[in-house]
């Protein structure tokens, strides 16, 4: 068995898990696979992936696990994958290793514009939220709501950063409690809105928490009790590709402010 570790932009994808008639991230890891020979039918044997990644959210860290050829090294991968899409490291595991049910903790971040809200609020929320807590109010999943969860956040400039870490998460928690924290930062709900939200009451329709928009949201990290090797052949492929990235993106915000400043 080997594990990988995936890096992937999510915004051209409906997602991680695999879908009828849209692209996902494991659509093009399988196909990947099958165009190298690496596989012998659709999905990989004993095939396991981390978790599922919403449609737009990007990875670091998304591992996969599988009966893979010893020959199938991180960049003989990424030889048949899309640039959006890099494998940057690997590790042999045991038989018995499941990449969903083996992880130890998952973290992510959130990258969240906003320049007018107040720290100070945002930081109590975001202390608020950790520990042990029932957040039935922030999924849609009615059973595994309880959910012991680490926080931070940092401001860089007009961003927030939240780092969000737990064992695992349900639906959509993670965009729901940059919502929440989005509200009360923004002014748009009070303080005490976290407690509620966090009680035994049910809150739904306009009580209901917003879920954040997906694209800011980086699964970071899933930890296990395992010393992955960085391939440094993809991991100098997957630099170039997001460094490429980085500037394009950069270059696409300056024209458009440009516009702005002229239009003022």
């Amino acid at each position: 068995m080997r594990a990988y570790r995936v890096a992937y932009d999510g915004r051209p994808y409906y997602g991680f898990q695999r879908q009828p008639d849209v692209p996902t991230v494991e659509d093009v890891l399988f196909d990947a696979l099958g165009r190298l020979g690496a596989v012998d039918g659709d999905e990989p044997p004993a095939y396991a992936a981390a978790g599922r990644t919403d449609a737009g959210v990007s990875a670091l860290a998304q591992t996969v696990a599988f009966d893979a050829p010893e020959w199938l090294t991180p960049a003989a991968f990424n030889s048949e994958l899309p640039a959006d899409v890099r494998v940057w490291a690997s590790a042999t595991v045991p038989d018995s290793f499941h990449a969903t049910h083996d992880a130890l903790a998952r973290e992510y971040l959130y990258h969240l514009y906003a320049p007018d809200a107040d720290d100070e609020l945002v930081s109590d929320a975001v202390a608020a939220l950790a520990g042990e807590h029932d957040f039935h109010n922030l999924t849609p999943d009615e059973r595994g709501t309880v959910r012991t969860l680490e926080t931070s956040v940092e401001r860089d400039g007009d961003f927030l950063v939240l780092r969000l870490r737990a064992g695992g998460f349900a639906r959509h928690m993670v965009r729901r409690v940059v919502g929440l924290v989005d509200e009360v930062g923004s002014d748009a709900a009070a303080p005490e809105r976290v407690q509620r939200v966090l009680s035994n009451e049910s809150l739904s329709g306009p009580a209901g928490v917003p879920t954040a928009p997906a694209p800011p949201l980086v699964l970071w990290d899933v930890v296990y009790d395992v010393d992955f090797a960085v391939d440094a052949e993809a991991a100098a492929s997957a630099r170039s590709v997001f460094s490429e990235r980085r500037v394009e993106h950069a270059t696409n915000a300056r024209v458009a402010g440009s516009i702005l400043d002229g239009l003022d």
